[in-house]
């Protein structure tokens, strides 16, 4: 066996001592240095507030739309101005005109709304849970679907008159879609590990689809009620500009005919806070239903 020499004036390497019995005791370790504790950079800097990041973007294309319009490159004739929409505003809720159109086009959309939720997850329960369901539904819906609902109109005016049922049909029909194609592709989409489970616990095929399978789709369904949604409103502007006397589509018409363009930028307005409005509370259920279910949040 070799033994290595250390260089002269080096010191002495350390080496653990043996027991009589040959046993190499462990010697003590050396202190460990202090070390301060690492401090994520992200909690060092100072974050900037969440509805302040988000308000920041249609601050600055407001500021942007008035700086155009006092410059003179946006004229009144093109696009009225932030501050005289604001005035517009101010004297259609004063005379209770936008008041009153607002209250008629959210009892469409409610109309509209409802009764599309109904055939829509009625038809994707159907088509979802039973393959007959299937052969028998989604071919003649996915046919459907492709047809613009807009092209529609005409036929709905002959069908239903002029009155209230063509734009709750319309709404209806818009609705329909997207929360069928949502709540089926949720329905199909739960783990059959999770049906093999829930079998092998006993459940009944009402305590599968209670249990299990609904709540799976939970959040498909959600997501399709979030474009429902946003379709109603769209739906809506074309509803309300055939043969209308209220509603804020009316009031568009109106505008349209007498070179508003004021008028029609506030209507405009007022439709994008109440889509925006519903898609928040579709959110709050969201955060509400699915608290099982935790996700990425982003960073």
């Amino acid at each position: 066996m070799s033994i290595s020499h250390a260089p002269p004036g080096s010191p002495a390497p350390d080496i653990p001592e043996t027991s009589p019995q040959g046993a190499v005791e462990p010697t003590s370790p050396a202190p460990a240095p202090d070390l301060e504790p690492i401090v994520p950079t992200s909690s060092r800097r100072t974050r900037v507030p969440r509805w302040l990041r988000r308000t920041t973007g249609p601050v600055l294309l407001l500021a942007l739309w008035q700086l155009l319009s006092g410059t003179g490159v946006l004229t009144a004739d093109v696009l009225a101005s932030p501050g005289r929409i604001a005035q517009v505003a101010g004297d259609l809720v004063a005379d209770g005109s936008l008041t009153s159109a607002m209250t008629t086009s959210l009892q469409r959309v409610a109309g509209g709304l409802l009764l599309g939720t109904l055939i829509g997850t009625g038809l994707a329960l159907v088509s979802g849970l039973f393959r007959v369901g299937e052969d028998v539904v989604d071919a003649p819906v996915q046919m459907l679907r492709t047809v613009p609902f807009v092209g529609l109109i005409p036929l709905f005016i002959i069908w239903f008159g002029i009155g209230e049922a063509p734009k709750i049909a319309i709404i209806t029909l818009g609705v329909t879609f997207p929360l069928y194609l949502n709540v089926y592709a949720g329905i199909r989409g739960v783990d059959a590990q999770l049906i093999e489970a829930g079998e092998s616990l006993g459940l009944s095929r009402w305590g599968l689809v209670r249990h299990v399978i609904l709540p799976g789709a939970l959040p498909g369904a959600l997501t399709g009620l979030r474009y429902s949604l946003g379709i109603a409103w769209l739906a809506l502007v074309f509803a309300e500009q055939v043969n209308a006397d209220s509603g804020i589509g009316f009031l568009m018409v109106q505008a349209r005919d007498f070179l508003r363009t004021d008028v029609i930028v506030v209507c405009l307005i007022v439709y994008a806070f109440l889509g925006l409005l519903a898609d928040f509370v579709v959110r709050s259920l969201e955060r509400l239903l699915l608290q099982w279910r935790p996700t990425f949040t982003g960073r």
